[in-house]
C-alpha cells in the first residue's frame, strides 16, 4: 500500500518530492540574473539552479547577481547568507554588447558564442546586438577576432 506523502496526502510521494524539487528549482533560476555567462561554473543559470536545489553548489557562485543575489537565493534554500565569491568575476551594472559596425568582418564568430541569441546578421556582414535580449555575459567579446565589440550600459 502506498506511503501517503506527509507534506499533501498525495499518495504518490516520490513524484510529489520531484514536483516540490522542480518547483524549488524554478524558484531559484526566476532569482539568477539569465546571463547565461558561465562565471558560476555551469553552462548557464537554470544547471546553477538545478545544482543549488541538489546540493551540489552553493549560493555564492554568480557574480552578476551580487551580493543581493546571493542573499536571496540564500533564503530560498534556508541557508546562512554569504556574499558572492569575488574569485569568479565582478559585479556590474547591466551593460549590453555593440558591434563597431565600421570594424565587423562579419565571420559569424560572435553569433556563435552568444547564449541567448541576441547577435544577428550573415556571414561576411555586418552584425547587430539586440539590446533588449543582449545578457550582458560578454561572452562574444572574446570571440571576436577584430575586436569589434564593446560594452556599454545597458539603457534602462
Amino acid at each position: 500500500m502506498p506511503v501517503p506523502c506527509p507534506a499533501c496526502r498525495c499518495v504518490e510521494a516520490a513524484s510529489h518530492a520531484t514536483a516540490m524539487n522542480a518547483d524549488l528549482v524554478e524558484r531559484l533560476d526566476r532569482l539568477l540574473p539569465q546571463t547565461q555567462c558561465g562565471q558560476c561554473g555551469f553552462d548557464g543559470c537554470l544547471p546553477y539552479a538545478q545544482a543549488m536545489a541538489r546540493g551540489d553548489a552553493g549560493v555564492d557562485h554568480c557574480p552578476p547577481g551580487g551580493d543581493a543575489g546571493a542573499r536571496a537565493l540564500a533564503r530560498v534554500l534556508d541557508v546562512p547568507p554569504r556574499p558572492y565569491d569575488r574569485a569568479r568575476g565582478t559585479h556590474k551594472p547591466a551593460i549590453v554588447a555593440v558591434v563597431v559596425e565600421a570594424d565587423c568582418i562579419g565571420c559569424t564568430k560572435c553569433i556563435q558564442a552568444c547564449p541567448v541569441d541576441a547577435i544577428i546578421g550573415g556571414a561576411k556582414h555586418m552584425h547587430v546586438v539586440i539590446d533588449p535580449l543582449c545578457t550582458g555575459c560578454e561572452l562574444c567579446v572574446p570571440a571576436c577576432p577584430v575586436d569589434c565589440i564593446v560594452m556599454e550600459p545597458a539603457r534602462a
